[in-house]
């Protein structure tokens, strides 16, 4: 698989952004930053008035603009009817949201979306605790707004099912290409999924347990400023299972001891606001490791990434290992006595 975002490709962005900082009213003078570089790159802007934006420039192909202008809209509404804190979008001076920037050089167009810049610093690992029972809180009410809103005509979002997680087709690749992964992690991974799958196809996928979820609250999407919490980037929402929002706020620390006492005060925030069957919560084990599969495989269609070449290999060992607990049935069983 080619790389996405070489060096090059960086530099390219970096300078196809600057030759449009006027679609958002920058001056020339504005300063650009690249902030990260995942599944798209993220860029700050800053002027010599102290105005500041953020600015996504999409990777080419995942989402459509309809899929951009839906994701803006839940934002809107979530924002609008006082469930959560997250970024405005910001237009363009044409009006327009969801901006086309072209390239001087001759490659692809590419989608980009200015947000505000929200005040606040990503949650510390080790210090997440005292704040995943707020965001159990918040994430119940997204999914309790996600019941009861009425999407906008030609709403447009990916659906994580089992199939577009980890099936021949899924959305990030094959995790059979897990960086480092050998022939016996195959088998686990292959036992454990056969389990999922069942599971998945039992817990089912009605009203009460699938919906519209944000699909990424890992700790780099949220904003913790003073004694707000607030969630950022939309860019993988779309229809899933409720339970899955709790596997991705544990995303890439799977492993860490921390995770159950993450889990408890998840719980405990949730059922505030939203009722949580014994038998829901007992799956939970059952969508972190799913979603680790996933991200097994996002790392390695990533791996041009810096923090996939960094972690890729362990990660992939890690979920091998995980997999197996999963198996014996003790994978954060003590979190959920």
């Amino acid at each position: 698989m080619a790389e996405e975002y070489p060096p090059a490709v960086i530099a390219e962005l970096t300078a196809r952004v600057v030759d449009n900082l006027a679609r958002w009213r920058f001056p020339p003078s504005a300063a650009v930053t690249l902030l990260n570089v995942s599944e798209n790159a993220t860029f700050a802007l800053s002027d010599p008035n102290g105005r500041e934006l953020v600015l996504r420039v999409h990777r080419v192909g995942y989402s459509s603009a309809e899929e951009i202008r839906s994701e803006l809209a839940w934002m809107s509404a979530l924002r609008g009817d006082g469930v959560i804190e997250t970024a405005a979008a910001v237009p363009g001076a044409d009006g327009e949201h969801v901006q086309v920037l072209a390239s001087r050089t001759g490659g692809p167009e590419r989608f980009a979306v200015a947000f505000e810049r929200l005040p606040g610093t990503e949650p510390d690992s080790r210090d997440a605790a005292r704040w995943f029972e707020r965001l159990g809180e918040l994430t119940a009410l997204m999914h309790r707004h996600a019941q009861s809103w009425r999407l906008p005509e030609g709403f447009r979002r990916k659906r994580w099912d089992f199939d577009a997680m980890v099936g021949p087709q899924g959305f990030w690749g094959p995790w059979r290409s897990g960086i480092g992964l050998d022939q016996a992690g195959v088998v686990i991974l292959e036992k454990v999924l056969d389990v999922i799958r069942l599971r998945l196809a039992r817990f089912g996928q009605g009203a009460d347990v699938f919906g519209l979820v944000h699909a990424d609250l890992r700790l780099a999407n949220l904003l913790v400023d003073g004694t707000h919490l607030r969630i950022i980037d939309f860019d993988d929402c779309g229809f899933s299972w409720y339970l899955y929002d709790f596997a991705t706020s544990v995303s890439f620390i799977e492993h860490e001891p921390i995770v159950p006492h993450l889990l408890q005060a998840w719980v405990q925030g949730y059922c505030r606001r939203m009722p949580l069957r014994a038998e829901a919560r007992a799956e939970i084990p059952t969508f972190v490791i799913l979603r680790r599969i996933l991200l097994t495989a996002w790392l390695a269609s990533h791996a041009e990434v810096p923090f996939a070449r960094e972690v890729g290999r362990s990660y992939t060992a890690g979920t091998v290992a995980l997999a197996q607990e999963l198996l014996r049935g003790n994978y954060l069983a003590s979190a959920l006595i």
